[in-house]
Parts: C-alpha cells; sequence; structure tokens
C-alpha cells in the first residue's frame, strides 16, 4: 500500500539581507510575516543548540525570518554570517533543490512587479498548451538570485492533462 502523500511545510532560502528579502516577499508576493527578522547566535541557549546540530560549528550568527503563503506554506529566511552568492545560481546538475514555484493567474502582471523590484526573468513566458489552454510559467529571480518559478494554473492540473506530448 502506498503512503498517503503529505503536506508541504516550508522551504528555507539563504539570503544576503534578510530585511530586504522579507520586504520583498511580503511587497511583492503577498506573503504574510509570522516572524519578523530575528538575531540568533551560536550559543548554548536552545535554538542555538539546534542550529549548531543543523549547520555544525563555527556557524556564528543568523538573522531569520518566517512567513507564509496564502496556502500556509512556510518561507523561512535564513541571512548567514559570512553569506556568499553562489558560482551557479541554477546549477541544476548539482543535487539538491534548485527552485519552488508560486502560483499565480497573473504571470505577466507578477512578473512586471518582480521585476521592477529589482529581479530577473530568466527566459520568455512559455505556454504548456498554446492555443488550447491558458497554462504558462516562467523561471524567474528574486532580487538577491534565488530561482522560482510562476506558474498561471495550479501543479496538479498542468500536468494531469500531459504537459508534454
Amino acid at each position: 500500500m502506498s503512503p498517503t502523500p503529505r503536506t508541504f511545510s516550508h522551504i528555507g532560502l539563504s539570503v544576503p539581507d534578510v530585511d530586504a528579502a522579507v520586504d520583498f516577499y511580503r511587497d511583492v508576493l503577498g506573503f504574510y510575516t509570522i516572524m519578523k527578522p530575528t538575531d540568533i547566535s551560536e550559543d548554548d541557549t536552545d535554538i542555538g543548540r539546534m542550529c549548531s546540530d543543523v549547520f555544525g560549528q563555527g556557524w556564528r550568527k543568523i538573522r531569520i525570518a518566517h512567513m507564509a503563503t496564502a496556502d500556509r506554506v512556510g518561507i523561512e529566511i535564513f541571512e548567514f554570517d559570512g553569506n556568499r552568492p553562489p558560482k551557479d545560481n541554477l546549477d541544476f546538475r548539482t543535487h539538491g533543490t534548485f527552485h519552488f514555484a508560486i502560483q499565480d493567474p497573473d504571470v505577466e502582471g507578477l512578473l512586471a512587479r518582480i521585476v521592477a523590484a529589482g529581479g530577473k526573468q530568466r527566459m520568455p513566458i512559455r505556454e504548456y498548451f498554446p492555443g488550447e489552454k491558458p497554462y504558462r510559467m516562467v523561471y524567474v529571480e528574486d532580487p538577491f538570485g534565488v530561482v522560482f518559478e510562476l506558474y498561471s494554473h495550479s501543479y496538479e492540473l498542468t500536468y494531469s492533462a500531459g504537459a508534454y506530448d
């Protein structure tokens, strides 16, 4: 018997400036701030020990904020001490997470707001079923180099229709 599908809880993003990222994700994407940016230090507090369990010794300090989407998916935003941009912010051949997706029926409008706020459009807007269905998508970057995708329709609706046929 197959397991029951789980719900998605949250994704963690590393950015160079947590305060600016909170402003972007709130003002451009409409996410809710559920915990404002907070300083955490490598110390003997519960949260300090928890971070050391994850990051190992020597992480020193982080700033962290928690946000949520309209459908209750969490966005955990980290500003690590000594952070640096990746050599390739879409290293798709390296195993691990390389993007997430946001759904908005007005892909064009949201794309314009992202670009106006300092983000980038990585490709032209593409249609999955040109002339047949209005399913659109585009890859973008936030102003901090985090790559994500915009979808006009739900994931299940887009792919259950055989998007690659």
